[in-house]
């Protein structure tokens, strides 16, 4: 047999790697969120997007190079996921940008407050108590680094993985 149909492509490693690192970014956020009780703001939403869509992009590279497909089919999934997390690390740098006060944020900025009552008479008072959170206050910062600052470094790592895996595949 050939060595091209014993040995896996080399795409395989970087489409592995960069899923698993997005599955598991992603999976940070959500467990902080649900887990932690940290509510996310608009932009740590839309912070998410990339993700929501590299990961599936991620594992059609997976696939791609494990059923031994054209190789640019993982070369350009794998491209595609990079770009998207150059999209990630550009959408966080906007949001740590708002929170450090360099640019203003989007004027409308928050979500919906988890712990409203469901009940009528409370309603009314949580309605006016809770609020959801600001996109100019981090939740919580880790050696100085927001959510969002944490971001842009896993969108870039992320996307260094893709892209390097995209070039040598």
């Amino acid at each position: 047999m050939s060595d091209s149909l014993t040995q896996p492509s080399r795409g395989l490693s970087p489409s592995i790697v960069a899923t698993l690192g997005m599955a598991a970014t992603v999976g940070g956020a959500l467990a902080f969120e649900h887990i932690g009780g940290y509510i996310p703001c608009a932009l740590c939403l839309m912070q998410r997007t990339p993700y929501y869509w590299g990961i599936p992009i991620g594992i059609l590279a997976i696939v791609t190079s494990v059923v031994k497909l054209p190789v640019w089919l993982t070369r350009s999934l794998l491209a595609i996921v990079g770009i998207l997390m150059l999209v990630g690390a550009g959408l966080g740098v906007y949001h740590a940008g708002v929170e450090w006060h360099f640019w203003e944020g989007p004027a409308t900025c928050a979500t919906s407050a988890s712990g409203v009552s469901t009940n009528v008479g409370d309603l009314l008072g949580d309605l006016d108590s809770k609020h959801g959170p600001s996109c100019t206050d981090a939740a919580l910062r880790v050696l100085g680094l927001s959510f969002a600052g944490w971001n842009v470094i896993a969108s870039l790592i992320l996307a260094a993985i893709a892209l390097r895996g995209a070039a040598k595949a």
